[in-house]
């Protein structure tokens, strides 16, 4: 059986959608045939600039602010999208921190000449929200996401823009919100904002068959389906990895970001993506999407 790579961010979200795919050491709960999957858990900013740059693996993640740059050599599957719906990446400060605590006084503050905001990378979405509600280019340091705490902390930046589950635990760290990004978008849209998706590789019919990229699409979208048939399961399997999140607060987190959006995106889906796209294009920070070409 032909092996094909599935590349993933760390994030429970995309280990919870996956695992029913199995690995080169653990079978796959159904039939995958006549293909086999090797996940690689990677930080999504990495899986950016790899298909950006390379395009070699089969199958990826990628943030939906990259998506431009690649939909020559990918299409972007309709199932596994991460849509943060009224909430999203958020902006935090250290506690004790002279920001501002009211929004539009942050906003502000994160504008004075000299501020630095820890950032998870220039081709995430998150980047392209803060570009897009400050209205304007601002400082920055690109660090790993699972950095992105500790350099607020310590004080390397003055602010850090942080993606996934630490969303919900910055608090524990001395670290306070002042901007939710994906509840400026729906006050602003009043949609869904949508974070980050997964491409499949063009050319998989040319290499193994017609009728290959289909069946891609059809086993992708079971794996989605069947996690969320399996919940209580999924979350045993994948719980052991993340040993900093309670059961409540991993419930929790999976809740928001394997939704029914996550399950097909649809026209919903698809018609944030252009949205927030064209905005992306019409401020100068990403290439002209033309259509969203879903598979």
């Amino acid at each position: 059986m032909p092996t094909l790579t599935l590349a993933h961010s760390p994030d429970p979200d995309d280990v919870f959608m996956w695992w029913p795919l199995g690995s080169l050491d653990v079978p796959p709960v159904f039939d995958t045939s006549p293909f086999r999957f090797e996940p690689i858990a990677e930080d999504i900013q990495v899986l950016n600039r790899r298909a950006i740059e390379r395009g070699d693996l089969d199958i990826t993640a990628i943030s939906i602010h990259a998506y431009p740059h690649i939909k020559d050599r990918y299409r972007l599957t309709d199932c596994a999208g991460s849509f943060g719906e009224g909430y999203g990446p958020k902006v935090v400060v250290r506690d004790s921190s002279d920001a501002p605590r009211d929004f539009t006084s942050a906003l502000r503050w994160l504008g004075e000449p000299g501020r630095v905001v820890a950032v998870p990378g220039v081709n995430t979405t998150a980047y392209l929200m803060l570009h897009l509600m400050l209205g304007r280019a601002f400082e920055f340091l690109e660090v790993p996401f699972h950095e992105i705490g500790d350099a607020v902390a310590s004080g390397r930046a003055d602010a850090g823009l942080l993606i996934h589950d630490a969303q919900l635990t910055f608090a524990r760290h001395g670290l306070r919100g002042v901007a939710d990004l994906g509840a400026w978008w729906k006050e602003h849209t009043g949609g869904a904002l949508p974070l980050g998706g997964n491409v499949v590789r063009r050319d998989l019919d040319d290499r193994f068959g017609p009728g290959s990229l289909a069946r891609v699409g059809e086993l992708l979208a079971r794996s989605v389906r069947w996690a969320l048939d399996h919940r209580d399961e999924g979350m045993d399997r994948i719980a052991a990895r993340y040993p900093d999140l309670d059961r409540t607060t991993l419930d929790a987190y999976l809740k928001m970001y394997v939704s029914p959006l996550t399950v097909s995106c649809g026209e919903a889906g698809s018609g944030a993506i252009r949205d927030l796209l064209g905005r992306g294009f019409r401020a100068g920070l990403c290439p002209d999407p033309g259509g969203v070409d879903v598979l």
